[in-house]
């Protein structure tokens, strides 16, 4: 067969800086089959005649690129078979359904398949990282994420050695919580006999960083720790990893915490776990909530906020953060931790005139 996988084009409304794990794992499974395999992004004007197309999607506020692409090939290709999967996919199938009806096949979750496959890095030669997940699925059940209906059965891997990418240096994990896999020792084995660098994006769950834990991070080729302060309950066992964490050698600019906000927090609140994290000489990273319903990026507005607190937090990465993070500098943490209320602690000063 003649295989098409499309990735949406990317813009503001489509924006991601990794690589599309997904079609890159069926990449490698069509071509084991003898299938001849092409990956494009958004729209691709020459003569092509797929007999299957995979289209990938991202997040729910993404959606519009993903119909976009959809509309072009399906109307290009009547006879393609059409398969559409992914976050958004996974998570809004009707509002799918609604708009293409039988058009498409939508598949939702997981390609049991492809899951222990190599990705075809080929494919995307700029890229020089392995993208691995040794688990799936997450043993808490936090209100605000999404993993609980992507991934809704917690699977561990026992090596991801297999997963790796000879010609790599890096891995990233994309684990939900990689310290609830029962494996997170013969994983770090791996990883510390391979001399890789490593990522843990997602970040890792605080109440399972143990004094072991963070000893066997601090022998990796590690350049930051991320962890979450999502709710206030966290505040203890997250305050115990942090100090493990500066006991073991990480500099406190090297531990970046997750805040998130907008969503059944207040903003005193999200101010007192941000004041919690300066004071305790750690990088705190806002994290805005979105709904899991196809709407535009930014436009939930939580009972207990405001469109104008939120926009003060926006406002204040941007001009006082760095990266979109609020990092330990001292003037910034005096800022923060002395101000009298939320909207002290977050507003701009204006500008000094020049005489």
């Amino acid at each position: 067969m003649k295989v098409l996988l499309v990735e949406p084009k990317r813009s503001k409304k489509f924006h991601t800086t990794y690589p599309p794990l997904g079609l890159l794992k069926l990449a490698s499974y069509h071509r084991q089959k003898g299938d001849k395999v092409r990956l494009v992004e958004g729209f691709v004007e020459e003569d092509l005649t797929p007999d299957l197309i995979y289209v990938t999607s991202l997040f729910t506020y993404a959606w519009e690129p993903v119909h976009d692409v959809i509309h072009f090939y399906t109307e290009r290709f009547p006879r393609a078979t059409t398969i559409v999967g992914g976050i958004y996919a996974t998570l809004c199938p009707d509002h799918l359904k609604d708009a293409f009806g039988d058009r498409i096949q939508i598949h939702k979750g997981l390609i049991e398949e492809v899951e222990d496959i190599l990705p075809d890095y080929s494919l995307v030669p700029e890229w020089k990282a392995s993208i691995v997940f040794s688990s799936r699925g997450c043993v808490r059940k936090c209100k605000f994420c999404s993993v609980d209906v992507l991934e809704p059965e917690f699977k561990a891997k026992k090596s991801i050695r297999h997963l790796i990418h000879p010609g790599h240096r890096k891995v990233i994990f994309w684990d939900n919580n990689f310290l609830a896999s029962p494996y997170w020792r013969d994983i770090l084995d791996e990883i510390e006999d391979l001399a890789l660098d490593v990522d843990f994006n997602q970040g890792l769950d605080a109440r399972l960083l143990t004094e072991e834990v963070a000893h066997r991070l601090r022998r990796l080729k590690l350049k930051v720790v991320r962890l979450a302060y999502d709710i206030p309950e966290i505040k203890e066992p997250l305050k115990r990893a942090v100090d493990l964490l500066k006991e073991s050698g990480f500099r406190g600019r090297d531990i970046i915490v997750y805040s998130l906000y907008n969503f059944t927090d207040s903003p005193d609140d999200f101010l007192s776990r941000v004041r919690d994290l300066l004071d305790w000489g750690v990088v705190a990273y806002p994290m805005r909530y979105e709904p899991l319903e196809p709407r535009p990026k930014n436009s939930y507005v939580a009972p207990s906020w405001t469109p104008e607190y939120l926009e003060m937090i926006a406002d204040a990465r941007r001009v006082l953060g760095r990266g979109g993070a609020f990092p330990p500098y001292e003037g910034l943490r005096r800022k923060i931790i002395d101000a009298p209320n939320f909207e002290e602690a977050f507003r701009l000063r204006p500008p000094k005139k020049r005489k």
